[in-house]
């Protein structure tokens, strides 16, 4: 078994792609000419973005969209940086709301919360250990 990729559900996937650019510097990987589907250059796992059309299409029954919940939904991205406080402000410029701003934490990360414009919860870190 190999995690593949993180598929978030999101009004517009081609602004979720741009802002995560100017946001946190991923490149897109792929945007499908329908606009329904696209990529970030994440590494091995790729992180994706797909239209709530498709997870109405997929779930029937109906599901949480983050961009419609007015809290964070239990579930959140994470990205490491030797720099949390300048990913912190660069994210918050470039449009996310701040839920937590950098702090240290006991276990020895420093550990920042922003929520973006289509409702994903993002983790910036610094490396487990320092």
């Amino acid at each position: 078994m190999k995690f593949a990729y993180t598929i978030v559900y999101v009004p517009d996937v081609a602004a979720s792609l741009a802002f995560f650019e100017k946001a946190f510097g991923f490149a897109c990987r792929f945007l499908h000419e329908s606009g329904a589907y696209g990529e970030l250059e994440t590494g091995a796992t790729a992180l994706a973005f797909a239209s709530l059309e498709m997870g109405e299409m997929h779930f029937p029954d109906g599901f949480v969209a983050a961009s419609a919940s007015v809290k964070p939904l239990g579930v959140e991205v994470a990205f490491v940086t030797d720099d949390v406080a300048a990913a912190h402000a660069r994210a918050v410029a470039a449009g996310a709301t701040e839920i937590l701003p950098p702090e240290p934490k006991p276990w020895g990360q420093v550990v920042s919360y922003v929520r973006c414009p289509d409702g994903t919860l993002v983790e910036l870190c610094s490396p487990v250990g320092g």
